[in-house]
């Protein structure tokens, strides 16, 4: 039990250590929260496209149905989101899902959404975790069944829905998008739904690979070279790229001008297209781009910035209202959906979103309006149990200036944001999910990004 940890989103951990046992100890911690709540309602379980992923989710059923609890299982690896979706469509006490997401194929985890679809917050996974033991069993008459369903039609049917309340009369016959499923879960989810609205489909690795083509499942831009080439190349007939990560809870997207197009400016676009037809506020994650401030500030809307971690942002959500709600690493949701993060559903509206405007035009026009922005990342290796120790260093050496450049501000939400004078700044914060600390920046350009990101990795470096 001291190798379970539970980090930004669940338990993750290379398959050495992920074994059957401790799968079983995961399960029963939540058979055991679950039940201390009051729960009877019957719970699902999802995977992902590994391996192993399937035997994991059966051993979790196992252990769900003797301790009572009826168990919708998948009939096969599906979307994250869309178990989310499925607890509150279905009332369910929560949802437990085999997935490593976007990590290489030697590693697979395991996340438990409660039952109000959202991320859990640290409360409820710290209840879970002092629930951890092995496995327990009523009497045999009390076990629970195990039953395999349908989670796609009643999730695509709800994409429909909220697709309709914002872009009805949108035709989206006639656009062709490239799809890149990384050999993922998003395969037969993503691209059937955008066909289910008159899209051509091209696709790209959509057929199931567990070893995901050797790589990690990541839709980073060095991931998605034939995706940029396909929709880039004026010879072909895609308009818009669209890939989704290993479990297919984000997505990125390539434009036939930009290429990759970056999450932040995605993220600026979508609500400035949700704001055509709506209003309310957005919630950001400390590192993603002030230009969602400015295009809030253009309409009068207010801006909650939060930690990086989904569950942040999900819960300031609920708290304010929020119309739309997303993360520079390519993670959205809407007002009206599971406050979950859905590549999915977003694949759906990036499509409507094109036909509207091009996503190029729009993001021209932002960029013309409220000035351009440029954002970049890296990280540097830091084993987990000394993250707090970097940090507390860090602490009590915050630099005066970064790059030349004063430091006006340091927002300590988490890790360490240094808001410079020429209006950029520096994020050094511990990873939530890898043994790294993570360096984030953003400036006028790429040029000043990269200045600023070799500052903060040699600051990184001094302590790790």
């Amino acid at each position: 039990m001291e190798t379970i940890s539970f980090g930004t989103d669940g338990w993750r951990a290379p398959l050495e250590e992920f074994t059957a046992p401790r799968v079983r100890i995961v399960g029963q911690g939540v058979a055991s929260y679950l039940r201390d709540e009051g729960a009877d309602a019957p719970v699902a379980v999802g995977y992902d496209a590994r391996e192993t992923s399937r035997g994991f989710a059966e051993e979790l059923s196992r252990v769900l149905c003797a301790n009572g609890f009826d168990v919708l299982l998948s009939e096969r690896d599906r979307p994250t989101p869309l178990y989310a979706h499925a607890i509150v469509e279905r009332e369910l006490a929560g949802a437990m899902v085999v997935t490593a997401s976007h990590n290489p194929p030697e590693y697979n985890g395991v996340k438990f959404i409660p039952e109000n679809g959202a991320p859990a917050l640290p409360g409820v996974m710290d209840a879970v975790a002092d629930r951890l033991a092995e496995p327990e069993s009523l009497p045999e008459d009390e076990h629970g069944t195990v039953r395999e369903v349908d989670f796609v039609t009643p999730h695509a049917a709800h994409c429909l829905e909220l697709l309709d309340a914002y872009a009805a009369g949108t035709d989206l016959e006639g656009l062709t998008v490239a799809y890149d499923a990384m050999h993922g879960s998003g395969r037969d989810t993503t691209d059937a739904l955008l066909e289910d609205v008159g899209v051509s489909v091209d696709r790209l690795r959509c057929a199931r690979d567990p070893e995901f083509g050797g790589a990690a499942p990541e839709p980073a831009p060095e991931n998605l070279t034939a995706l940029a080439d396909r929709v880039t190349d004026p010879d072909t007939d895609a308009m818009l790229g669209i890939a989704n990560d290993g479990d297919a809870d984000r997505i990125a997207v390539v434009t036939p001008e930009r290429g990759y197009l970056d999450e932040n400016l995605f993220f600026a676009a979508l609500y400035d297209y949700l704001l055509e037809n709506d209003a309310g506020p957005v919630v950001r994650s400390v590192s993603t781009t002030y230009l969602i401030d400015r295009v809030a500030a253009a309409h009068g809307e207010d801006v909650h910035e939060v930690p990086v971690g989904f569950k942040w942002i999900a819960k300031a959500m609920a708290d304010h209202d929020a119309l739309v709600g997303g993360e520079e690493s390519g993670g959205f949701t809407i007002r009206g959906h599971v406050r979950e993060k859905d590549g999915v559903l977003l694949a759906l509206f990036a499509a409507a979103m094109e036909v509207e405007e091009s996503l190029d035009d729009r993001v021209d026009r932002l960029l013309e309006a409220h000035g351009t922005v440029a954002q970049n990342k890296r990280s540097v290796a830091c084993p987990d149990h000394e993250k707090a120790r970097v940090l507390a260093d860090l602490e009590a050496e915050i630099p005066e200036a970064v790059a030349d450049t004063p430091v006006e501000e340091v927002n300590t939400a988490d890790g360490f944001k240094l808001q410079l004078s020429d209006g950029s700044w520096l994020l050094v914060r511990p990873s939530g999910t890898e043994p790294k600390m993570r360096v984030y920046a953003e400036a006028t350009d790429d040029e000043r990004v990269a200045e600023l990101l070799d500052a903060g990795e040699a600051l990184v470096e001094r302590f790790v």
